[in-house]
């Protein structure tokens, strides 16, 4: 399970340094893709592929699955560390998550988000965790 934040900085070049611990979980090359909210997500081989198979057991003859579908896979892509602990993500997952130095590495269970600092802040800015948790709780998953 990842959890846990980090800051880090993107070089020029695109590479990002994954945390050793997250590095340990996910090993030497995992899966980045597009995620909700505007940032990235990051799956280890195993956690992917059973995220693969939901995928494509949903009914592709309605359009909103196609595109549930085509957003996840159209932006992944297969990373692999370098012995600096660096992955280099493409430019095209850069600018989707407006990626451009200050960066913040989220565990969030079973992946790894990863955010603008920017765009972190104003996401969690504004949070009203009572609320949240009330309504996580009608759905049977209170604290």
């Amino acid at each position: 399970m990842f959890m846990s934040q980090y800051n880090h900085t993107i070089d020029a070049k695109g590479r990002l340094i994954i945390p050793s611990k997250y590095r340990d979980v996910l090993g030497e090359s995992f899966v980045v893709t597009k995620g909700l909210d505007g940032c990235l997500l990051v799956y280890g081989n195993e956690e992917w592929k059973a995220f693969e198979d939901k995928l494509q057991n949903l009914p592709l003859a309605q359009r909103e699955a196609r595109q549930f579908v085509r957003f996840f896979l159209a932006g992944a892509c297969e990373v692999e560390v370098d012995k600096q602990g660096r992955i280099l993500l493409p430019n095209v997952l850069r600018e989707f998550a407006k990626l451009e130095k200050d960066v913040v590495l989220v565990g969030a269970g079973k992946k790894v988000e990863i955010w603008s600092k920017e765009e972190y802040e104003r996401a969690t800015e504004d949070l009203d965790m009572d609320t949240i948790s009330e309504h996580m709780a009608e759905l049977g998953y209170g604290i």
